[in-house]
């Protein structure tokens, strides 16, 4: 049974305050990625709650420093400066929605450690920095969740990034909307699993 939304946020500000999880390192050293899964309901609930501790944070008060990245915004920003995003509503128009997801992902390099989103974030982190990552449901099916994750790991390994996912995180499985089998993803910690081990 998923504990209530409320007492989840609470735990999450007191754990991202935790020294240990600032420091980003668990046991034998590896770099922590997690996932905080929720119900596909609670999207407006969680952007709102992520959005208020944001502005907490700018505050100065915090020993670090949160870093909001919607995928979907970078992705739009990306194609409008590429000039691409008004050829992407013509080829939609003309070839299909799977044209443009194709597309938009071969410009993107999605697959790709280089991948515009991974080097767009990477450029951005700053020191003390935790990492928060959301809209992975608004993207879906151009940019899928474990690739995002095994691509950012490979180049971000020296501060904690969580991606707030709307669905169901296993632990190994991630089922999109509780509905839509991702793919499996092994090397983040389910969020509130984490300080258990």
């Amino acid at each position: 049974m998923m504990i209530e939304l409320k007492d989840r946020f609470k735990r999450f500000e007191t754990r991202i305050q935790s020294p240990d999880f600032l420091q980003n390192k668990g046991h034998g050293n590896e770099v922590r990625y997690y996932i905080f899964d929720y119900l596909a309901k609670d999207e407006l609930s969680i952007r709102e709650r992520i959005e208020d501790i944001r502005k907490r944070n700018t505050k100065g008060n915090d020993r670090y420093k949160l870093i909001v990245f919607d995928l979907y915004e970078i992705m739009i920003e990306i194609l409008e400066n590429k000039g691409f995003l008004e050829k992407c509503f013509e080829l939609e128009k003309k070839k299909g929605l799977q044209k443009v997801c194709t597309a938009v992902s071969n410009l993107m390099r999605v697959n790709s450690l280089d991948g515009l989103i991974v080097e767009y974030i990477k450029k951005k982190i700053t020191d003390e920095a935790i990492v928060l990552l959301i809209g992975i449901g608004k993207c879906y099916p151009i940019i899928r969740s474990h690739t995002i994750l095994n691509n950012l790991h490979q180049v971000v390994d020296d501060v904690p990034v969580i991606m707030f996912y709307p669905g169901i995180y296993s632990g190994q499985d991630l089922m999109l909307f509780g509905e839509i089998k991702d793919d499996n993803y092994y090397r983040a910690f389910k969020f509130d699993d984490w300080g258990a081990q």
